[in-house]
């Protein structure tokens, strides 16, 4: 995979992140029921989403150091042993920083 591809890639997951937590966002901003059984459920939703949110979060750091490698010329290159990323892992996993030796 090429740098250019991998910066569209990632920037359209990116923007996918974005909304998607603007979204979490808006959801955890609601009030909260007044009827007890309708408040829990709720809080059990917020937590999910809060648990969605924090992933989406981390997701978002592995694209944007993703971003910065291709910026810097270092992408496709491990960040640990410094050899090439073979290309069919690049595919499947565009924000990694590691070859597979490495990433165990």
């Amino acid at each position: 995979m090429t740098p250019e591809t991998a910066r569209k890639i990632l920037t359209a997951r990116r923007d996918e992140l974005l909304a998607s937590l603007l979204s979490i966002e808006d959801q955890l901003d609601d009030p909260m029921p007044q009827d007890w059984d309708d408040a829990a459920t709720e809080r059990q939703g917020d937590e999910v989403l809060s648990a969605l949110g924090l992933s989406d979060q981390a997701e978002l750091r592995r694209i944007d150091a993703a971003l910065a490698r291709i910026e810097a010329g270092e992408y496709g290159d491990c960040v640990r042993c410094g050899n090439p990323i073979p290309p069919k892992r690049l595919e499947l996993l565009p924000d990694t920083p590691f070859c597979a030796n490495c990433a165990v």
